[in-house]
């Protein structure tokens, strides 16, 4: 994993992205920041299980599947299943030890929303 720090990279809103082998955050500051920087690597590994490009397809696929699903662009990102999985386990710094191959397919059926 290669860090680089630029907020002309991140689109707004928005505090890192991964695009392998490179993870981008907007704020120096975020180098420090654990939580960050594993929800990044959650996305390192499942592009790597992915074999990169067809993650990126598959990803924006489900994003316009959730946008027609939900009609709302921060609803559809969040609940595309690579970002349910890397959410749902930021917090856990031992998560990737543990992780299951293709463990985003757990997370493909959608929050409820009212």
């Amino acid at each position: 994993m290669f860090l680089i720090v630029s907020k002309y990279l991140i689109p707004k809103g928005y505090r890192g992205m991964t695009l392998y082998p490179f993870v981008i955050i907007r704020n120096f500051l975020d180098k420090e920041n654990k939580v960050l920087l594993n929800h990044e690597k959650i996305h390192i590994r499942q592009q790597v299980e992915l074999l990169i490009l067809p993650f990126f397809m598959l990803y924006f696929l489900e994003y316009l599947f959730r946008l027609l699903q939900f009609r709302d662009k921060n609803k559809a990102y969040r609940n595309i299943s690579f970002e349910r999985e890397a959410y749902a386990n930021e917090n856990d710094l031992n998560y990737l030890q543990k992780r299951k191959i293709w463990s985003f397919f757990r997370y493909l059926k959608p929050e409820k929303y009212d």
